[in-house]
């Protein structure tokens, strides 16, 4: 099935944007309302990064939306990059999912979409009714933050897509033991011709200027954890540096008391393309009692 390209204006202090959206929709079944699950990417990805994953979750009739955060794939590029960061990301988010039409949503984030759904669902009145988070959580180590920040805001110019290929294999190992063919779709999914055989990454390098410009320390959220409410899944790579075994664990004592699934075979982040990943996330969508219909 191929999803609808749509999108919505963003405001920053600069002006409108826009964020580009795909929108997955199940076949029209009557007198039945297909839940809505927004999937949102890590921090130099995109919306791409969950064909898979939408094309399940679709043909078992969900309703699947999946952003290009802003700066990211077909989304606009800030003109102030020190707008780059969680503020503009929520409101942002919050545009979509005005623009939904829809009282609640699940929300599936993979590292930085983890932590905006994170943020969303500790709000009062939020219309987040379950979280399943790939990856991330309330600590997040310097060390990993350190690892990051040396290859975000690269901008490399690959000469054919086999270079941007061997790119996307060595930074992203830490998504597991992909075959072929995931690999070439996921490089295919974080790229860009330049319309003379070469390629470049599908992001705005400018997203690592806030990086730069902050010592980077660990990262405490146990305050926003502790203010969830909603069931809440926690997907950890078996060798994550960025969600580290201790603080997974203490993700299930406190808060929302999230179930925890380890990935074997992964590190930060799993990819969620293969049938174990997708059908752990659909199965977790499917057995919850949410009061909306329209599972099967």
């Amino acid at each position: 099935m191929t999803p609808l390209i749509r999108s919505v204006r963003g405001l920053s202090a600069a002006g409108f944007h826009r964020i580009s959206y795909r929108e997955w929709l199940p076949p029209a079944t009557a007198g039945r309302t297909p839940a809505t699950v927004v999937c949102v990417h890590g921090l130099t990805r995109n919306g791409r990064d969950f064909d898979a994953l939408a094309a399940n979750l679709v043909s078992h009739n969900y309703r699947v939306i999946c952003p290009d955060v802003v700066g990211r794939g077909e989304s606009d590029r800030l003109s102030d990059p020190m707008a780059y960061g969680f503020p503009q990301y929520l409101s942002d988010m919050t545009a979509l999912l005005a623009r939904l039409d829809v009282e609640a949503v699940d929300w599936i984030g993979t590292s930085m979409g983890a932590l905006i759904g994170m943020l969303l669902a500790a709000q009062p009145g939020s219309p987040i009714r379950s979280l399943a988070l790939n990856d991330a959580g309330p600590l997040i180590p310097r060390a990993a933050l350190e690892r990051i920040a040396a290859y975000v805001g690269m901008n490399p110019l690959f000469e054919d897509f086999a270079a941007a290929e061997a790119f996307a294999r060595a930074t992203h190992a830490g998504f597991g033991n992909l075959t072929d063919a995931q690999w070439r779709r996921l490089t295919e999914a974080g790229v860009r011709p330049e319309g003379d055989g070469r390629y470049r990454l599908n992001y705005d390098p400018a997203i690592a200027e806030p990086f730069r410009a902050q010592a980077v320390e660990d990262v405490v959220l146990w305050p926003v954890w502790d203010a969830i409410a909603c069931p809440t899944l926690v997907l950890r790579g078996e060798n994550s540096d960025l969600l580290l075994e201790d603080t997974a664990r203490e993700m299930t004592r406190r808060g929302p008391e999230a179930e925890l699934v380890t990935i074997p075979d992964c590190g930060h982040a799993p990819a969620l393309m293969d049938e174990h990943q997708i059908s752990t996330l659909r199965h977790w969508l499917d057995r919850t009692d949410w009061p909306v219909s329209g599972r099967d």
